[in-house]
């Protein structure tokens, strides 16, 4: 990674704890970090917790759906699976992802119902390029400012600093909406 990836120095590390966690940064009762990927998208920071992560793959042309919501920004054909794949940065309300040379989709499995976990559909994200594997604890994670960020406050789990970057951590359940990702999956049961 180069110097201006902004994770390049971070990545791999568990972010120092504050004074008012170091009980539980000295193992007494501290959860473990958890991995997050993490990326970037408008300039922005973000990561998603790593358990709802398939693979990460190139940029590729897409299927347009016409009727759909302006965020998705069409299916692909992932190994004979239909795919929706979702502009990220549209579902914020923001312009339009460009592509560029590091652009790329991370597919993700998400459960379609809380109380059924095992269920699970396939998507896609398009992010601007995807910077490193993190380890966030718990501790260090405080809860979504209400003002200041480009997204929805509801869209977020919280925030976490890491070596003086604030890194945007992703509620994905919000921002793949239940009922619109019931949506999305009756897709998957048509042909691209």
């Amino acid at each position: 990674m180069s110097a201006s990836d902004p994770l390049a120095l971070v990545a791999g590390t568990t972010p120092a704890v504050p004074s008012r966690n170091a009980a539980l940064a000295l193992g007494h009762g501290a959860p473990p970090p958890k991995k997050h990927l993490g990326f970037t998208l408008n300039g922005e920071i973000y990561a998603i917790a790593i358990e709802q992560i398939k693979e990460i793959i190139g940029f590729r042309p897409m299927t347009t759906v016409p009727m759909m919501p302006a965020y998705l920004r069409g299916i692909i054909n992932l190994r004979g699976m239909v795919v929706p794949v979702i502009d990220l940065a549209r579902r914020f309300g923001q312009d339009p992802t460009p592509v560029g040379k590091r652009s790329c989709i991370v597919i993700l499995e998400i459960p379609l119902y809380p109380e059924m976990p095992e269920q699970r559909h396939t998507m896609g994200l398009v992010v601007d390029m995807v910077n490193a594997v993190l380890d966030i604890s718990p501790a260090v994670i405080e809860p979504a400012p209400s003002f200041g960020i480009n997204i929805r406050p509801d869209f977020l789990h919280g925030m976490a600093k890491i070596k003086d970057k604030f890194v945007l951590l992703l509620n994905i359940q919000r921002v793949i909406m239940l009922e619109e990702l019931n949506a999305l999956r009756s897709l998957a049961r048509k042909d691209v």
